[in-house]
């Protein structure tokens, strides 16, 4: 009898792969993929060879991690991905991978999903940044999936199918995450003097600054929206990853997130506020009414401040000896940084 949720990599065998997703399989063969870019979570492709199966597949497991595993099971993110998949994917305007199977124990938060292989599709790295031309796709992209659940999202987070930024675990395990996020980065990097400035009041402002994320009206924000979980077919549109952060929340947080994070300093500098537009006009066109938008701006700078707590949480499971590890965290303080002085977040403390 196989395990309905794997322990490990090493339980994913063929005959598992068989059971769950009714493939006809001679031969399956495992690469870890991802190593320093999805912390929270083990990544791998698994090459598939048989009468009736895809070339590949790719399986997700918890962290390897164990201060991942911790955080991640906090935050219920991985019961969060695997109810997106069984729950919201099938109402998505935004393309995702096909889910082949996906389980949870929301006991333990022990998890797999088996998805469709996308790696094929063009990503643009992270610390390279994203083109111009790029970014209104993705804005586009973003819009439609906002007004898709605008103003549907609270009760979604009463099902549980979201979290909302309000709910009372962000509170309770961020700052202290948060304040060991920053004893790390602060020894192993050179942090910028804007971060150095807003980093030590942060984590007290971190209940105030999701109170005003999670204001009505909201939608369903896809938490992560970042370039290296933004793919692009060949006719242009995005394949979206990544769902461990689904919540319910101001639409400008996904916004100000993928804005000042994906982009370098310089595009972000000259493109921002047009971007901003083009996301509310998307709305608009999405039937979003008018008398919604009214203080996005507002809420867009508010989570350009609290953004970042994801270089400096997520450090905590990363090695910063790691090149690209470094460069990534590196990369998200300098950005976060233009933030801070060009948008005058540190008046939000």
């Amino acid at each position: 009898m196989w395990a309905v949720i794997p322990a490990s990599i090493d339980e994913v065998s063929i005959d598992w792969l068989t059971d769950v997703t009714g493939f006809e399989l001679d031969s399956a063969h495992v690469e870890q993929i991802g190593a320093g870019i999805g912390v929270s979570s083990a990544l791998y492709r698994v090459h598939l060879r048989g009468p009736v199966c895809p070339g590949s597949v790719i399986v997700k497991l918890p962290a390897l991690d164990p201060a991942a595993v911790f955080t991640s099971t906090m935050l219920r993110m991985y019961i969060r991905e695997v109810r997106f998949f069984n729950e919201l994917a099938s109402q998505s305007p935004v393309r995702v991978p096909a889910s082949l199977h996906g389980a949870v124990d929301e006991e333990t938060s022990r998890f797999v999903l088996v998805m469709e292989d996308v790696g094929h599709m063009r990503i643009v790295d992270q610390v390279v940044g994203m083109a111009a031309t790029d970014a209104e796709r993705a804005v586009d992209e973003l819009a439609a999936w906002h007004a898709t659940w605008w103003r549907q999202a609270d009760q979604l987070a009463e099902a549980g199918v979201t979290v909302s930024l309000g709910d009372p675990v962000y509170p309770a395990v961020l700052p202290g995450v948060f304040e060991e996020g920053w004893r790390k980065v602060t020894a192993a990097l050179d942090v910028p003097d804007s971060i150095l400035d807003v980093g030590p009041r942060f984590g007290a402002a971190i209940p105030g600054l999701l109170a005003d994320l999670c204001r009505r009206p909201t939608t369903v924000i896809h938490g992560d929206y970042r370039a290296d979980n933004i793919l692009f077919a060949p006719d242009g549109s995005v394949v979206l990853l990544d769902f461990q952060l689904i919540g319910t929340g101001s639409g400008a947080y996904d916004l100000a997130y993928f804005v000042t994070q994906s982009l370098t300093t310089e595009v972000a500098a000259e493109h921002e506020r047009t971007l901003f537009d083009r996301w509310t006009m998307g709305l608009r066109d999405g039937g979003v009414p008018v008398e919604d938008l009214r203080r996005m701006w507002e809420d867009y700078r508010t989570a350009a401040l609290f953004c970042l707590v994801y270089p400096v949480v997520a450090s905590r499971g990363m090695d910063l000896t790691d090149p690209r590890q470094r460069q990534l965290v590196e990369c998200m303080n300098d950005r976060f940084a233009r933030a801070v002085d060009e948008l005058d977040l540190a008046e939000l403390l």
